[in-house]
């Protein structure tokens, strides 16, 4: 990765992404930073033999490696998968409020979205440059993302029960207004071990 608007993956303890619930979409990206362990479980609601052979739904992880797709002729209809997911911030610019990186371990892809202020987001600084979606924070903390792809919408719902744990929410809805595929993501933030104690050290004593 070498985009240099990159920031720290930062942690909920660190700066202004202590505030929690998050109350705006800055405070919600900053909670979103850092390293996570995913697992998700994927759902097969329609008929749809297309909607089953594509690729993972937008935004979410890919299967680890091994981890077979939902098949169109087998009787299948959920799998789950684990991932390990790494989430970087990318700077604001202009009237944007900046964004998110994502690589899953193991991939060298990088997923990027930024977010602008008139409520679209999409892979590009300049909302203009290429396809976008929209998104609404709603005032419990929860983030909406909807994305038009033809005659299909995916609608993503992202929200924290605490700031170590994210869950995730996606349903596909295709023409004529019938389900496709849907998710939900599991994700538990990974949180550095304290330094070990160094020999002879002595662990500080309780005031009297």
């Amino acid at each position: 990765m070498t985009d240099a608007s990159v920031t720290t993956n930062g942690t909920p303890e660190s700066g202004a992404a202590a505030s929690f619930p998050p109350t705006n979409l800055g405070a919600f990206l900053q909670v979103c930073a850092g390293d996570w362990m995913s697992l998700r479980s994927r759902f097969l609601l329609g008929s749809d033999q297309d909607a089953r052979a594509q690729a993972p739904l937008s935004g979410e992880p890919h299967p680890q490696a091994g981890e077979p797709p939902i098949e169109a002729d087998d009787n299948s209809w959920h799998a789950s998968e684990r991932a390990e997911l790494t989430m970087g911030l990318l700077a604001a610019n202009g009237d944007g409020h900046g964004g998110l990186t994502m690589q899953v371990k193991g991939e060298t892809a990088v997923q990027q979205a930024y977010f602008h202020a008139d409520g679209r987001f999409g892979s590009h600084l300049d909302p203009d440059a290429g396809p976008t979606g929209t998104w609404t924070l709603w005032p419990d903390g929860s983030l909406d993302l909807v994305i038009e792809l033809g005659d299909r919408q995916l609608r993503e719902r992202i929200w924290f029960t605490k700031p170590n744990l994210r869950l995730r929410s996606t349903v596909e809805q295709l023409a004529g207004g019938s389900p496709g595929r849907a998710s939900f993501s599991s994700e538990i933030r990974r949180v550095p071990r304290p330094p070990a104690p160094t020999p002879g050290s002595q662990s500080p004593r309780s005031p009297n």
